[in-house]
């Protein structure tokens, strides 16, 4: 986008992009110029071939580190201006309303966040023994520094080890062999990143921003192993 951006020219005054989708909803955000300059990235191909249908052919934008909705597909428009441009999709939704009766807009960022993907929900082990503990780890800051796992429900946590390459706004992958016992327990994990922010519980989280943080809710997820090796999930 900065390429984009330097052809087009921008006004000093300029300080939001609008970013418009051709689907029938007309998705659209308000990005800070800044953002725009720095790694936004106007997206045509992936892995040597053109964008597929499903993944916003002709053009999608891709907003490194910001949450998912940002990433417009099927990108038809880019407008520049000096204030956000308070779409539908940053009023009515995006946005989280707080205990006061005040709505926290514009928090793009992604917080650090990490989730155990195996073994996970509506999976099973089937006996007690040895497991391997997957999972991935990302941070809308910057790269992801260390995840520590818990096997007991928070009580106790352990280094898991990074696996490949960690980079900057990435997924992070983490492993740790853990041996089941066959009793019932609950699997956590907590991640950590460059700038500092660690991972919280949803119970700091609720008490910070009230019970309706759908949209940026980064606390730590909770797998529940019954006796039987069946995995769900739990709130805890």
């Amino acid at each position: 986008m900065p390429y984009i951006l330097a052809e087009t020219g921008i006004k000093a005054d300029a300080r939001w992009i609008l970013a418009e989708g051709a689907d029938g909803a007309a998705m659209s955000r308000s990005i800070p110029l800044a953002k725009g300059l720095d790694d936004v990235i106007v997206a045509y191909a992936q892995n040597g071939e053109a964008l597929r249908p499903e993944q916003g052919y002709p053009l999608r934008l891709i907003c490194p580190g910001y949450e998912g909705n940002m990433n417009i597909k099927w990108l038809r428009r880019l407008k520049l201006g000096q204030y956000p441009f308070y779409t539908r999709e940053e009023t009515s939704k995006y946005t989280d309303l707080l205990p006061d009766g005040k709505a926290r807009q514009f928090s793009f960022t992604m917080g650090v966040k990490s989730v155990i993907v195996r073994p996970s929900g509506g999976m099973k082990l089937s006996s007690p023994g040895l497991q391997e503990i997957n999972g991935l780890a990302w941070s809308g800051h910057g790269k992801i520094t260390k995840v520590h796992v818990s096997i007991d429900g928070g009580k106790q946590w352990t280094p898991a080890r990074l696996d490949g390459l960690v980079l900057d706004k990435c997924l992070t992958r983490f492993t740790l062999p853990w041996v089941w016992n066959g009793q019932k327990t609950i699997l956590q994990s907590k991640a950590y990143d460059e700038a500092g922010n660690v991972q919280e519980t949803r119970q700091v989280l609720r008490a910070r921003y009230g019970d309706n943080l759908y949209y940026h809710n980064n606390g730590i997820q909770s797998w529940l192993v019954s006796e039987s090796g069946d995995i769900s999930n739990v709130f805890i």
